[in-house]
């Protein structure tokens, strides 16, 4: 009789059991997801000016208002054309393809203001914290190819990358398309966005070519100083503060107990990997130099946030200090090969945002089971190919057609009073003793 009764109460409770799994989304899981979109996307935009401050301390004294005005540029363009084109060419239809749909995105709340709130966020807050994605993607390029190229041409790439370039790979994953269906794990962007500037900035460096000055014909290396490294630290820090947006953010929901452990796990290893990859620069550079630049040190910070960001959830603590410091080392040892190369990238973002941005990709299946060192690899090699074929058409297109590179009498006098008839800072007139931009070793 009592196994009838539990019997009896098991398929009395298991229709509210199932209900229970299936509740629909409250309107307070509703505003706190939405909440969570708009805040973290607050913290990306606030990386904006973490890069400008960055370049702005990289670069001579003589191209910062350049640099300054390319950055505030760059994050204004992307909010539009990722309005006009982008965000539709990324999300809408593209149902396992490679792209999406052109056309102009726009905000559909009706269902949540009928008391539906199945949507789980509003759209408003979803296309703001994409947009600020995009916008970083841009930034990684202007710091590569500051000093020597003009700027409406750059303007120009600009348009293209945050138009076109950008939502087409991204549609490829995020956006639900051919890699998703394959397994391609990326959480916050290693790849998809780190990488993609990254690829953009290499492609510009090479066609663009390095500052005069740079390299000498007897293979010999010309650091040229920046102008200000305090601001550069301030930038560091405030790209520091910003990833946690970045990153935290990408966990699209605050509206359960699960979704708010998963983001503190998130911030957790997200400061770990920050911190270990500037730990392991810094005994790199001891070892390898037998002194620590300043400039290469903010780099490996910025390396292992790099790397954590393509699986922030997973790693143990310790794992995210690991993951951070491989990235830390791997920039120490990329910033003087690049020059070996003779490509002149002004801030080592190319370092940083491309081979960290490759090693954090690769690195997801050490912790989480759900991912392929195959897929992972694939998407690697597709979005790659992909952007740097692109990314090359549209500077050889601007190189041939309008011209990219300032004169070299430009370029010895600086960019601010050429292109902009002002200086960044007018009272103090003269070259700059700050540490290398590039690292000096």
């Amino acid at each position: 009789m009592k196994k009838h009764l539990i019997l009896l109460a098991g398929l009395v409770l298991l229709p509210s059991l199932a209900l229970a799994e299936e509740a629909p989304i409250t309107e307070v899981a509703y505003i706190l997801n939405s909440f969570s979109f708009l805040i973290s996307g607050v913290l990306v935009m606030w990386m904006a000016a973490g890069f400008s401050m960055l370049e702005a301390g990289m670069v001579r004294s003589k191209n910062v208002a350049t640099i300054c005005l390319k950055n505030i540029s760059l994050y204004s363009i992307a909010g539009i054309l990722y309005y006009l084109i982008g965000y539709n060419l990324m999300y809408a239809n593209v149902d396992g393809g490679f792209i999406g749909s052109l056309g102009l995105w726009g905000a559909d709340d009706a269902a949540a203001l009928g008391g539906d709130y199945s949507g789980e966020y509003a759209t408003g807050s979803d296309w703001f914290f994409q947009m600020v994605f995009v916008a970083t993607a841009a930034s990684v390029v202007s710091g590569t190819i500051a000093e020597r190229i003009k700027l409406w041409p750059f303007l120009g790439f600009v348009v293209v990358l945050t138009a076109v370039i950008y939502p087409i790979q991204g549609a490829w994953s995020w956006g639900g398309g051919w890699l998703d269906e394959m397994g391609f794990a990326d959480y916050a962007g290693s790849t998809i966005v780190h990488s993609v500037g990254g690829w953009a900035a290499l492609a510009g460096a090479m066609i663009l070519g390095a500052r005069t000055g740079k390299y000498g014909k007897d293979g010999r290396i010309t650091p040229l100083p920046g102008s200000n490294m305090p601001l550069a630290t301030l930038g560091t820090f405030i790209l520091w503060m910003g990833w946690f947006g970045f990153n935290g953010g990408s966990v699209l929901a605050l509206g359960s107990a699960d979704a708010v452990i998963e983001m503190s796990n998130v911030y957790l290893n997200t400061n770990l990997a920050a911190a270990g990859g500037l730990v392991a620069a810094i005994i790199m550079l001891q070892l390898i130099y037998k002194k620590v630049d300043l400039s290469m040190a903010l780099n490996g910070a910025l390396a292992g946030l790099v790397s954590i960001t393509a699986e922030p959830s997973t790693p143990s603590p310790g794992m995210a200090v690991i993951i951070g410091a491989i990235g830390g080392i791997l920039v120490i040892l990329a910033i003087p090969l690049l020059d070996k190369l003779k490509i002149d990238d002004v801030v080592g973002a190319i370092s940083v945002h491309l081979v960290c941005g490759i090693w954090g990709t690769l690195a997801v299946p050490l912790t989480n089971s759900d991912a392929s060192f195959v897929v992972q690899f694939i998407g690697i090699i597709a979005v790659g190919a992909f952007v740097l074929i692109a990314s090359a058409l549209v500077w050889l297109a601007l190189k041939y057609s309008v011209g990219i590179r300032v004169s070299k009498e430009v370029e010895m006098n600086g960019c601010d009073m050429s292109e902009l008839g002002m200086e960044a800072y007018p009272d103090f007139r003269g070259g700059s003793s700050a540490g290398s931009s590039g690292g000096s070793y």
